[in-house]
């Protein structure tokens, strides 16, 4: 029996204003090429780095969150690797103290352990076109942030659902857009595969990987091929790999560089820099409510396991669901209903994210405390939502158009005696003991009341006009 041993190193776009050790504007995605560049951040001779204070304090938010150990000071290293898209020739990192060290991400009942956390610069873009290659510096210099996991996942499956927490987490401190569609999200894998309980096999790393689906794939591909060549008695050899998207495959891009050939030492422009330890507690104490935290707040509330997990790690919705409980007028396991079955699948319908529609939370509390307290019908609320949607008060549209449940028995007791003289063989079938042809005459009614009549108060009329119970 082969096991697969998985490790990711994730690269994370910060959400700053500027580059890591320059002025340049960092919010580069769709500018023209070339254009938020500087001395600097082109690595002309003579110009110094100066780090971006905020970069640190989002690292420091991320490495607290997840509970590592902050150094008492920020040193930085030079990474020397010879790229085109990399201007200086090396690049600045962190090497043996990182921003953080230890910690854990919660996952499915367990803990996947942090080996560390660490500040660089990107390297710019480079684009192959028709036999040349063009370079794109935008990108130069931008702030990354860098985790790197123990080898504690298993199975491709967790290694998605890892990174989509990672997403989730600092999307909710607010440190990154954390969007692989724009390249903000990166990751590497690591991945050994070995018989169970036999020491760690030989680990290749796969580079660049950029969507959830994406790290899923690749690691497919290659735990299979990891495992056929041990089924073959063969030996796995450590290498440096792409994947190729349509293929599905992974390809050798160059061989395993270890640590000794990127030759680091301290960056000499940049001295040791002291981590004051009441900025560090003042960043922890205003920290926000964490994702997993969040969760176990929603199941207290008594919203449902896999609902909590949901919305807890949707922030988004977790920011919409919040503001919606702070009014106490819908249910909480109500409102994530609503929020995960029908306001998701308009937006799904539409293309639209919650953000992109006009619905707030007070429109959604209102329609699902109007069908709470019986004053609308399910099938009115779900017909109103689309508008809620678009920003119209659901109070207003239920007084506007006359929609509150009909609830009035003599009244419906006419609509029921109508329907039965219309479908009298329906009505003989009921009589008869065949419970089913009561939807028919149930949806009759529904349809004479345009929907506004509770279903439960029809059924019941229905069978004590009928004599059956």
């Amino acid at each position: 029996m082969y096991e697969a041993v998985i490790g990711l190193e994730v690269h994370l776009h910060l959400k700053t204003r500027t580059k890591a050790f320059c002025g340049c504007q960092a919010d580069y995605f769709g500018a023209e090429p070339n254009t938020h560049v500087c001395p600097i951040c082109l690595g002309l001779p003579g110009t110094l780095p100066v780090p971006n204070r905020k970069a640190v304090e989002f690292g420091l938010r991320l490495a607290l969150a997840l509970g590592s150990r902050v150094p008492e000071k920020l040193l930085f290293h030079r990474k020397n690797y010879f790229y085109p898209d990399l201007p200086k020739n090396y690049q600045i990192s962190q090497y043996n103290l990182p921003l953080g060290e230890g910690g854990a991400l919660p996952l499915g009942g367990r803990k996947v352990r942090i080996k560390r956390l660490h500040l660089e610069e990107d390297a710019g873009k480079s684009l192959h076109l028709e036999g040349r290659t063009l370079l794109d510096l935008n990108r130069a210099g931008s702030p990354l942030l860098e985790l790197v996991t123990e080898p504690d996942l298993t199975t491709p499956e967790e290694a998605r659902l890892f990174l989509q927490r990672i997403q989730a987490l600092v999307q909710t401190l607010g440190i990154s857009e954390a969007s692989p569609e724009e390249g903000k999200l990166r990751a590497d894998v690591n991945v050994s595969v070995r018989r169970a309980g036999e020491p760690l096999g030989t680990k290749v790393e796969i580079k660049n990987l950029n969507s959830f689906k994406s790290v899923q794939r690749a690691l497919e591909y290659e735990i299979r091929r990891q495992t056929e060549i041990l089924r073959r008695g063969e030996k796995v050899k450590q290498a440096t790999l792409g994947f190729e998207e349509g293929s599905g495959k992974t390809y050798p891009m160059r061989t395993k560089e270890e640590e000794a050939d990127y030759r680091y030492f301290p960056e000499p422009d940049i001295p040791p820099i002291p981590i004051p330890r009441p900025w560090v507690e003042e960043i922890r104490a205003n920290l926000p409510e964490l994702p997993w935290e969040k969760e176990a707040r929603y199941r207290s509330l008594g919203i449902k396991e896999k609902d909590a997990e949901v919305l807890a790690y949707t922030p988004s919705l977790a920011r919409f669901l919040d503001r919606a409980l702070a009014l106490g007028e819908a249910s909480p396991q109500a409102l994530a209903n609503w929020l995960l079955a029908d306001v998701a699948g308009l937006l799904n319908e539409q293309g639209l994210t919650l953000e992109e529609t006009r619905l707030t939370p007070e429109g959604l509390s209102r329609l699902v405390a109007l069908f709470e307290r019986g004053e609308i019908t399910s099938r009115v609320a779900k017909a109103l939502l689309p508008e809620v949607l678009e920003g119209q008060d659901p109070e207003a549209l239920v007084r506007e158009r006359g929609l509150r449940v009909v609830a009035d028995e003599a009244a419906l007791k006419g609509v029921v005696a109508e329907v039965i003289a219309a479908m009298p063989e329906a009505a003989e079938s009921v009589r008869q003991g065949k419970l089913k042809a009561l939807d028919a005459l149930v949806g009759q009614v529904m349809r004479r009341t345009k929907g506004q009549a509770r279903p439960d108060l029809v059924r019941r009329l229905l069978q004590e006009a009928l004599g059956v119970g």
